[in-house]
């Protein structure tokens, strides 16, 4: 398994595609990463928090729209 370090610049759009994932449009830098002896090889996404902030948003705004796509429950409260 190839192994990168993914340092995201900037989000620039969130989509939900139809096969129900998300798809970000980011600019990244991406390098190639050594797996540390003795660790499970893992690639590694970094973020500054005000990027972790828009992420947090264009998640919320995806998950939401998911959400208004499916079905409402017939058993809704009365009164």
């Amino acid at each position: 398994m190839k192994t990168h370090q993914i340092e995201i610049q900037k989000f620039k759009a969130a989509a939900n595609n139809l096969h129900n994932q998300v798809v970000f449009k980011v600019d990244a830098l991406i390098a190639n990463r050594a797996p540390v002896d003795g660790i499970e090889p893992s690639s590694l996404l970094i973020m500054t928090e005000e990027n972790a902030r828009v992420l947090m948003v264009l998640l919320k705004a995806q998950i939401a729209e998911f959400d208004s796509k499916k079905p409402k429950s017939r058993h809704g409260r009365h009164g």
